[in-house]
């Protein structure tokens, strides 16, 4: 019997191995564009209401009037803090009020939602997003200006 329970943590270890792989694969999947339309961008002009600089990526929410006059709320997305301060962003980049211009790649399953490619803030700075695909190594002073 006791020659059972040995076996059986040894075979416990590689079990373990592979159910934490399995359950932690979609995670590395996460991380890129598949959500986005990258084929697709919007350039919405409106007004911050909430700037969420935190892990595992930044927020901006913003309030923003489509063709028909409707005020749309966007849910906007960027990287993780530590990236987007290598690309120039800082936790006061934006303020609540702030009158902003950014470019998304739109959600391909519809909504308000985006991934943010650049924004242009109010006193005219270019911010590039981290994971822009048609300039992923791009720093703040390599932006084109407005």
């Amino acid at each position: 019997m006791r020659r059972w329970v040995v076996k059986g943590k040894f075979l416990m270890a590689p079990v373990l191995v592979l159910a934490i792989s399995i359950v932690s694969l979609p995670l590395w999947a996460h991380h890129g564009f598949a959500a986005y339309d990258t084929e697709k961008k919007l350039t919405l002009k409106g007004t911050v209401t909430q700037w969420l600089w935190s892990n595992p990526h930044c927020l901006v929410q913003v309030d923003a009037t489509d063709d028909s006059g409707q005020v749309a709320r966007w849910i906007l997305e960027t990287e993780n803090p530590s990236s987007m301060a290598r690309n120039g962003w800082t936790k006061d980049s934006l303020k609540i009020g702030d009158q902003i211009t950014v470019t998304v790649m739109p959600a391909k399953r519809g909504g308000s939602v985006g991934r943010i490619i650049d924004m242009v803030l109010p006193n005219g700075q270019r911010l590039m997003g981290r994971g822009n695909p048609s300039n992923p190594g791009a720093k703040p002073e390599e932006s084109p200006k407005p």
